[in-house]
């Protein structure tokens, strides 16, 4: 895990919001993109960092790229965080 691309990625509220978004369930660029007061092209970099600290993966299915938790890496940043606190694991 590359702790230092994890917490970058971690530190800018539109991508927390994209995860807490995905915790639900897959989403499309276009369903994410259509939530933000943003442009497009600044969705795609946040889907990018977050993508490049493997806190999402993507799937394409025909013209429609989803993308999903994974879910592994947070449990690992979450271990992480608790050894700090000195918290049993």
């Amino acid at each position: 895990m590359g702790i230092q691309n994890t917490m970058k990625a971690l530190s800018d509220p539109i991508r927390r919001e994209i995860l807490a978004m995905l915790r639900s369930d897959r989403l499309s660029a276009g369903q994410i993109a259509e939530k933000f007061p943003v442009s497009g092209a600044a969705v795609s970099k946040h889907l990018s960092v977050l993508k490049e600290a493997d806190l999402i993966r993507d799937a394409r299915e025909g013209k429609f790229i989803f993308y999903e938790l994974n879910t592994s890496v947070l449990e690992e940043v979450m271990l992480w965080l608790a050894g700090l606190k000195g918290e049993e694991t």
